[in-house]
């Protein structure tokens, strides 16, 4: 009787926490180039028909928090998941604008672009204290014992915050999922082509996993 009381006062109020788990704040993180960006457009492209960020070969493509708010999925059984999706810059322990202007950029934009990057790792890590949940996005052909992952892991675990791995890159023939799962054995771990899409509907059901 009191629970059906607060259900129909918080109706009244339109708020319910009853229900407000099934909307959250879903955080893509991870070093630069791992493919959170592509990961963002290819859920929003299934579920929204529409793309989320710019992508690029160059590291520090996305500079800002980018979001996408009410994002629907639905798994197998028909279930619906409704999140805020934050893309968030790559997270790095050094930025330095010479490295830009080895692939191409001319002086004066590669401190631009360093200056941004470097403020857009400030920021990722300040927005980690408003995710519910989070989705670390790791290329798969890469060693995934390095410092920037620990470093991400380390915040992640301080926080206790969930999260899913997304080994990315599975349609590469150096991609090593099983790497990443001795890597980091105390998270669910699983193996996507963001830019192709295989393996996303398991990635999906994975996300529903993740928020119980």
């Amino acid at each position: 009787m009191v629970t059906a009381f607060f259900k129909n006062l918080f109706k009244k109020l339109k708020f319910n926490p009853f229900t407000q788990r099934n909307n959250f704040k879903l955080g893509l993180y991870g070093p630069p180039n791992g493919g959170k960006s592509t990961l963002a457009n290819r859920i929003c492209q299934d579920w929204l028909g529409e793309e989320m960020s710019t992508t690029s070969h160059i590291a520090h493509e996305t500079r800002e928090i980018n979001i996408k708010e009410q994002v629907s999925i639905k798994n197998k059984k028909g279930k619906e998941l409704t999140f805020s999706l934050v893309d968030t810059p790559g997270i790095a322990t050094k930025i330095d604008y010479e490295d830009f202007i080895k692939r191409g950029l001319k002086k004066g934009e590669a401190k631009k672009r360093a200056k941004e990057a470097t403020k857009g790792v400030i920021d990722a890590i300040k927005w980690l204290d408003n995710m519910d949940a989070v989705v670390v996005v790791l290329d798969g052909t890469l060693d995934p014992y390095s410092q920037v992952n620990i470093t991400i892991m380390g915040n992640l675990q301080a926080r206790n915050i969930p999260v899913l791995i997304a080994a990315n890159k599975i349609d590469l023939k150096k991609s090593t999922v099983d790497v990443v799962k001795a890597a980091f054995p105390q998270y669910d771990v699983i193996g996507i082509s963001a830019k192709y899409g295989k393996n996303v509907d398991d990635f999906y059901e994975q996300l529903f996993k993740l928020v119980k």
